[in-house]
């Protein structure tokens, strides 16, 4: 036989040998696709937690940022004024619910019932949950205030905020108590 003839027959083989493994069968297994869909499984569940502490620790965040507000706006209306504004107090034997409209005393002022009401949205709490309180004098002004909101990852715990500076978490029960003007 010519090198024509054995090029003609190799290329023969060659066609036969494509044209099996075109006809085999291919894809996976049924385990394979199992195995595979359980591992996405886990992995976006793992995910999906990791996803909702974020979150919750964002909710702290923002709660944190926006009492840290109100100081600086607390010190511009004590050096308008000479003090806090009027003395806010809740009603005797009830938590110290903060003001939510406009009115005179630092509380009701309008930028920091805002920046209370950013913090209570953000916490996921009732508005009911956020705290305020001054020390007023005998003249019925404002000396010392205090702010606290409930944070997201825990409902016992507040974001404190007060006229000494001080800015820390605290347990609720320690905070709601109608003698509390600074952050215990």
């Amino acid at each position: 036989m010519s090198w024509a003839g054995n090029y003609k027959i190799f290329i023969g083989k060659k066609l036969k040998l494509k044209i099996k493994m075109l006809n085999k069968k291919r894809g996976f297994t049924l385990i394979e696709l199992l195995v595979v869909i359980a591992i996405i499984g886990i992995l976006a569940s793992v995910v999906l937690a990791s996803l909702n502490t974020a979150r919750s620790k964002g909710g702290d965040a923002a709660v944190k940022a926006n009492l840290s507000g109100i100081r600086p706006q607390a010190e511009l209306v004590y050096s308008d004024l000479g003090s806090y504004g009027i003395g806010y107090s809740a009603t005797a034997g009830t938590t110290l619910a903060c003001p939510t409209g406009a009115g005179n005393s630092l509380p009701a002022t309008t930028t920091i019932v805002s920046q209370i009401a950013s913090a209570v949205k953000a916490s996921g709490a009732p508005a009911t949950d956020a705290m305020c309180s001054t020390d007023t004098t005998s003249s019925g002004q404002a000396q010392a205030w205090l702010v606290a909101v409930k944070l997201k990852t825990d409902a016992a715990k507040v974001w404190c905020v007060d006229s000494t500076g001080a800015s820390k978490v605290e347990t609720y029960t320690s905070v709601n108590a109608t003698s509390v003007i600074a952050c215990p």
